[in-house]
């Protein structure tokens, strides 16, 4: 299956240090026609009838997001790309970042458009503090043509916490505190940004909008799933051959990225959506990628028969348990605890116990965790002890 390129469309085509060529490309008629031919109103109900859904793992319906923070209450509103990208696994957003800063740019415009919204965030992580000028190239030049009269963009740098790719984190870490998830409710659509209406939404998903715009909701409808439309982007590695960014259409089976794109061979096992992904085991390499069946943030990770599932998870809930913020008790004792007993296995000191210990604080992790991160930790000790218990069973102490 050939890939469908909405979101990638530009990427290697353009010069991203020059909007010319961005122009050339139908640039900013999308930003032109939203203000000219739609009203707010108009534009949010283009987008819900898309169908489109965050790209950032959540899934959540751009549009009814857009809605309820256009109807919030207040003057001042916000809207925020999130450009962390700290998943581990994850760099689609670097190369489009990389490639085609422009049509973010169009996309965080309307965006501000719809919602009513003068300011703009952009929010970087850290590690890519290498594309910021030439993100601030592109704002700039996009401000000296007279495309971003009465919206302005700024750009915030991350603070190197992969918490901080969580939305309420993401916010105190650009109001200049330290990035701790917030209770919720309020949501951000009615209390974001320093407490006023704010939209959080991923690079990929306001790629999508000016595609929308210029085509039009039935266009963008008519690909993927029921549940699931458009395309969706992947970043592929592990152990493949071609390890590289791939965009589908929603629903496409995952055998056709993981060996029809980038030509893996025999895997034992694949990790979807990163750090807090599902473990599959490589036999259900033909299961539909889209948000009725398995997606996350489009992490792709292959491992071959010579990997060691324990030593993986182990590593991840290090990881994990590291950038944990402290703020709650489940994720902040819960990860450590855990990186306890799969340290015993590790060492072929493991306990039959364990494994119901390791049960039962998934449990409770889930169901009491403060954010995200601590509520899909356990997943990956979850999926490998329901599909390679063996792998387990097998360092368990014999006395």
């Amino acid at each position: 299956m050939p890939e469908k390129r909405i979101v990638l469309r530009n990427c290697g085509v353009l010069d991203p240090k020059d909007i010319s060529t961005y122009l050339e490309k139908d640039g900013f008629k999308a930003w032109q026609k939203a203000r000219t031919e739609l009203s707010p109103e108009q534009l949010i109900a283009e987008i819900k009838a898309s169908g489109l859904r965050g790209r950032g793992g959540a899934g959540f319906p751009c549009g009814l997001k857009w809605e309820l923070t256009s109807k919030a209450p207040g003057d001042e509103k916000y809207v925020v790309c999130n450009a962390d990208e700290g998943e581990v696994g994850t760099f689609k957003d670097r190369y489009i970042l990389e490639n085609d800063p422009f049509t973010l740019i169009e996309g965080l415009a309307i965006a501000g458009y719809a919602i009513g919204a003068r300011k703009g965030y952009i929010y970087l992580r850290a590690e890519y503090h290498y594309l910021l000028d030439l993100l601030t190239g592109a704002i700039n030049q996009a401000r000296d043509r007279g495309l971003l009269e009465q919206f302005d963009i700024e750009i915030r740098q991350g603070a190197g916490a992969y918490i901080c790719g969580e939305e309420s984190a993401l916010m105190d870490s650009i109001e200049g505190k330290r990035g701790e998830a917030r209770y919720k409710p309020p949501f951000p659509p009615s209390r974001g940004l320093w407490q006023r209406p704010t939209v959080i939404n991923n690079v990929e998903t306001l790629m999508n909008i000016p595609q929308i715009i210029l085509n039009g909701c039935n266009w963008f409808s008519q690909m993927g799933t029921e549940r699931s439309k458009g395309t969706k982007v992947f970043s592929v590695s592990g152990d493949v051959q071609r390890p590289a960014v791939y965009e589908l259409v929603m629903g496409s089976p995952l055998r056709e990225l993981v060996e029809g794109l980038a030509r893996a061979k025999a895997g034992r096992f694949i990790q979807i959506g990163g750090a807090t992904g599902r473990i599959v085991p490589y036999e259900m390499i033909d299961t539909p990628m889209d948000f009725e069946h398995i997606l996350g943030a489009g992490s792709i990770i292959v491992f071959d028969q010579s990997r060691d599932i324990v030593d993986i998870v182990r590593r991840t809930m290090e990881f994990l348990a590291e950038e944990s913020c402290g703020k709650c008790t489940p994720c902040r004792q819960g990860t450590r605890v855990m990186v306890g007993i799969l340290d015993k296995f590790a060492h072929g000191q493991g306990e039959e116990r364990d494994i119901r210990s390791l049960e039962e604080l998934s449990s409770a992790m889930m169901l009491s965790s403060l954010c995200g991160l601590g509520q899909a930790a356990p997943i990956p000790v979850v999926d490998s002890l329901q599909r390679f218990r063996s792998d387990y069973e097998a360092r368990i102490r014999k006395n």
